[in-house]
C-alpha cells in the first residue's frame, strides 16, 4: 500500500486511512484525497461528514451501503452523500482518488442519493490535478479554478445503472454475499434455500419485499453490474460473460443490450470514460 499525490494523504501516515480525515474539515468547497490499497485491504463500514466522489485510477471498487451494492470500475465514480455509512471491498488492489465536498458544494454539484457517475476525460484530469494542490488551496488561484470546474463537471456527469439493491435479512445477506463473490453460480433459489435454512417461498417473499425485485431479476442486475465493471476494466467480452455465468455469447449480448442499450464490445472499447453505459433515453 502506498500514498500518492501530495497533500491528499495524511502526513506521515503508514496505516490505512481512518474516517476522521482533515479533508472532512478543511474550509474549502472541496478537498482531494489519494490512497493506494493492496489486494484484499477492505475498508470496514464508516461514514464521513462530507459528501464524497470516489474514483479509482486502477482497480474495481465494490461499495456497499445499507440499501445497495455498487460495482465501480475505472472511468466511473461513486457519489456518496454526507453521513452515509458504507464499506469498500478491494478484491484486486485499488488506486483511489477521492473528493470531499463541503455541504454548499455538494448541494450544487451532486445528486441527493448515491449514484455511479460517468467520468469524462476532463473530470478525470481535474481530479488528478486536484491531487497536486495543497489542502488549503488558493481560492483565488489555480485551486479555485480547478474546484469551480470540477463542480460543473460533476453536475453534468450522467448517472449509470450499476447499483444492485441490498437486502437486510441475515439469510438474504449470506446469499447475496455468496453470489457477489461468484456471480456465475448456477444455484437456484431452491438450492439457496437449503444453504440458508429458509424455504424457497420465504426467500422469494423476502427478495421482493427487501429489494423490490424477484430473485431472477436481482441476480440478473448483479451479473450485469459485474460484467459492466469487468468490461470497463479491459476484460474481453467472452471472458466477462463467462465470469458472470453466461455460456452463450448471444444470450449475454442480448441481456447486456437490454440493460445498457449498447453491446459488450462497445462498452469494452478502451478504458477511458465514455457515455457507452449511459441508459438509453426514453
Amino acid at each position: 500500500m502506498a500514498t500518492s499525490g501530495q497533500i491528499l494523504s495524511l502526513d506521515g501516515q503508514t496505516s490505512a486511512p481512518r474516517s476522521d480525515l482533515p479533508q472532512d474539515r478543511v474550509d474549502r468547497p472541496l478537498a482531494a484525497f489519494a490512497w493506494d490499497y493492496a489486494e484484499g485491504e477492505d475498508i470496514p463500514p464508516h461514514s464521513h461528514d462530507r459528501a464524497q466522489l470516489l474514483y479509482a485510477t486502477a482497480g474495481i471498487m465494490r461499495v456497499t451501503t445499507d440499501a445497495a451494492r455498487f460495482t465501480v470500475p475505472p472511468a466511473r465514480a461513486l457519489w456518496l452523500p454526507a453521513g452515509l455509512p458504507h464499506a469498500v471491498a478491494v478484491p484486486s488492489g485499488l488506486a483511489m482518488r477521492a473528493l470531499f465536498l463541503r455541504a454548499d458544494a455538494a448541494r450544487r454539484a451532486g445528486p441527493e442519493r448515491p449514484a455511479v457517475l460517468s467520468v469524462s476525460p476532463l473530470l478525470r484530469e481535474l481530479i488528478l490535478a486536484a491531487c497536486a494542490e495543497p489542502l488549503e488551496w488558493d481560492e483565488q488561484g489555480r485551486g479555485g479554478h480547478l474546484a469551480a470546474l470540477i463542480l460543473e463537471e460533476i453536475a453534468r456527469a450522467p448517472t449509470l445503472p450499476l447499483s444492485v439493491p441490498q437486502p437486510r435479512d441475515p439469510r438474504l445477506l449470506r446469499l447475496v454475499a455468496a453470489l457477489a463473490a461468484d456471480p456465475a453460480s448456477p444455484l437456484t433459489l431452491e438450492d439457496w434455500a437449503a444453504e440458508t435454512g429458509a424455504s424457497p417461498r420465504t426467500l422469494r417473499r423476502l427478495f421482493q419485499a427487501e429489494t423490490g425485485l424477484g430473485f431472477a431479476r436481482w441476480r440478473q442486475a448483479l451479473r450485469m453490474a459485474e460484467a459492466a465493471a469487468l468490461l470497463a476494466n479491459g476484460v474481453p467480452p467472452a471472458r466477462a460473460a463467462a465470469s458472470v455465468g453466461y455460456a452463450s455469447a448471444p444470450a449475454f449480448g442480448a441481456a447486456f443490450r437490454a440493460a445498457f442499450g449498447t453491446t459488450p464490445g462497445r462498452a469494452g472499447e478502451g478504458r477511458r470514460p465514455s457515455p457507452d453505459l449511459t441508459p438509453p433515453r426514453a
